[in-house]
């Protein structure tokens, strides 16, 4: 899902005529609104889930203030767009990790079933 989403959108937002700080800004809001559809279907790791948030949404955050500023003329503070840059950058290692987790959860709960059914003598699926 994630694969086609990234496919779908990264053209469409290179394709905007938007500046860099609002297709950053717009790429942030959209990893806030994954990570609550993760948190909603309950899928990852709470803590993990709360820390993408919090990365996230204060990137968000910066970039929004970042693409306000520029709008009444303040364009000198480009720290706001490099360290929205670091939380998202730090948002992706912890979703990957989050990611990384499910998947190692779910190869266990395989095996395990697979040794329960071996134990049982029911044959194996495939």
């Amino acid at each position: 899902m994630l694969v086609i989403l990234a496919l779908v959108l990264v053209p469409l937002l290179r394709s905007l005529p938007l500046g860099q700080t609002t297709r950053t800004g717009l790429l942030a809001w959209l990893m806030v609104g994954i990570a609550l559809y993760w948190a909603y279907a309950g899928m990852g790791y709470r803590a993990l889930l709360i820390l993408q948030m919090l990365a996230f949404s204060a990137a968000a955050t910066l970039l929004t203030t970042k693409a306000a500023l520029v709008l009444v003329g303040i364009d000198r503070l480009s720290i706001l767009r490099r360290t929205a840059r670091d939380l998202i950058l730090v948002g992706g290692v912890l979703a990957v990790i989050n990611l990384g987790s499910m998947l190692i959860g779910l190869v266990r709960r395989w095996l395990k079933k697979r040794q329960q059914d071996r134990d049982s003598g029911a044959p194996a699926p495939g």
